[in-house]
């Protein structure tokens, strides 16, 4: 069988094996299906596994060339897709999918859900966009360099702006239309203090290699759409965001700080590493399994989950956060206005622009080269579309989170 034909046959089978990887109707379809039922904990038997797919005896041999074949032609979304149809498929083809399949940093290309946990390519920054709903107060993260006419970029991550009365919240969730803590789609958040000049980056995730406080208070989590076994809404501190008091702009741009606690300093220095999850802590398998209805029955909540941390989490080992800060602009006089070099990618001026670089010290060890580099750059090119371009040590989540901070009021701040 040829391979075109072995991924037209993929194609076809994208509406049986859900919507991790869509958007729009069809995923509200999946989640419409699966809103009121609750995942057994239990192990699927060896019948189920080999009814799931009549591809599930495939001769590993050829299992392998098929998934190579179809990830090296595959490079860019939409097409992509057909990847993740791959693992959809069955537990074998998904076990050799994801073998195949390399991060970010080692391919600089996004194709599972985790990949928006992990650390971005060294040299070439992946580039994404951001569109603002001023009307729904949401912000959607799509992945491309400029918005498309036809509409098909792949949606990355959504979050939407939800007011307190002492702090303003971003909930950021994988779908535009679900941001609840409760379901499997929550991401985490970002949360401001009332003048808007400090934010808290909260990951639903604990950092790789995290010590967990072992001291959790007992909360329920209610009106839940869909609670998944073993699916903890838990928020951990990764990160603070920080703007200096600037009151009127009589001390020129934003300046501000990023303290990342769950990347250690160490990992842009020669040789060094950053924490790269490799899978959530509900399973894969868990999310794609077939799900049993239970009509009449309340949805399983875990009332065991931790609230969030009163200190942040730092990896095992990692010793001082990376920091980050805003790369100094020049006046430009002719045109009387603070100036950066974007490359292009920006092309309107805004107070929100900004470009962030490592702050090192002398006794970091950190070659030059590393310091001026442009770790993440955003900027506006229209109404309510503004650029994202991150590159390693920090993950898409990361930067979004810190993008988001820039949307905020600050009034001490302008």
């Amino acid at each position: 069988m040829s391979l075109k034909s072995i991924m037209r046959e993929l194609k076809e089978m994208k509406e049986g094996i859900g919507s991790i990887s869509k958007r729009g109707g069809e995923s509200k379809v999946w989640r419409s299906r699966t809103r009121s039922h609750v995942a057994p904990d239990r192990a699927p038997t060896e019948s189920e596994s080999v009814e799931q797919s009549p591809w599930a005896n495939l001769p590993p041999e050829l299992l392998l060339d098929i998934i190579q074949r179809v990830e090296e032609s595959e490079t860019a979304w939409p097409a992509r897709a057909v990847v993740v149809f791959c693992a959809a498929v069955c537990r074998s083809w998904r076990e050799i999918t994801k073998e195949i399949v390399q991060t970010p940093e080692q391919c600089g290309r996004l194709t599972f859900p985790i990949s928006l946990k992990q650390p971005g390519p060294h040299e070439s920054p992946i580039q994404c966009y951001i569109r603002r709903d001023r009307a729904t107060s949401t912000y959607l993260l799509f992945y491309g360099l400029v918005p498309s006419e036809g509409e098909s970029d792949k949606l990355l991550l959504a979050a939407r702006k939800v007011r307190r009365a002492t702090c303003t919240d971003f909930v950021i969730s994988f779908v535009a239309d679900d941001f609840s803590r409760a379901s499997y789609t929550y991401v985490g958040k970002l949360r401001s203090n009332f003048f808007g000049t400090k934010f808290t980056i909260h990951d639903s995730q604990p950092p790789c290699d995290s010590i967990i406080p072992s001291s959790t208070r007992s909360s329920r989590r209610f009106h839940s759409k869909q609670v998944f076994p073993k699916l903890s809404s838990s928020n951990y501190n990764i990160g603070t965001i920080t703007y200096e008091l600037n009151v009127l702009r009589t001390r020129g741009p934003r300046r501000m700080h990023c303290v990342l606690h769950s990347i250690p300093m160490s990992s842009i220095q020669e040789g060094g590493t950053a924490p790269t999850p490799l899978a959530f802590r509900q399973s894969f398998d868990e999310q794609l399994s077939p799900l049993i209805s239970s009509k009449g029955k309340e949805p399983v909540t875990n009332p065991s989950s931790p609230t969030l941390p009163a200190t942040p989490l730092h990896p095992l080992g990692s010793g001082e956060p990376l920091t980050l800060k805003n790369k100094a602009p020049r006046w430009h006089e002719q045109l009387q206005c603070w100036c950066l070099n974007f490359k292009g990618r920006v092309t309107v001026a805004s107070v929100k622009n900004f470009q962030l670089v490592a702050a090192v010290e002398p006794s970091h060890n950190v070659s030059p080269e590393e310091q001026e580099k442009v770790i993440l750059q955003f900027g506006k090119i229209g109404k309510d579309i503004f650029t994202m371009d991150y590159r390693y040590p920090l993950s898409a989540f990361q930067a979004f989170a810190i993008c988001l901070s820039s949307f905020d009021t600050k009034p001490a701040c302008e």
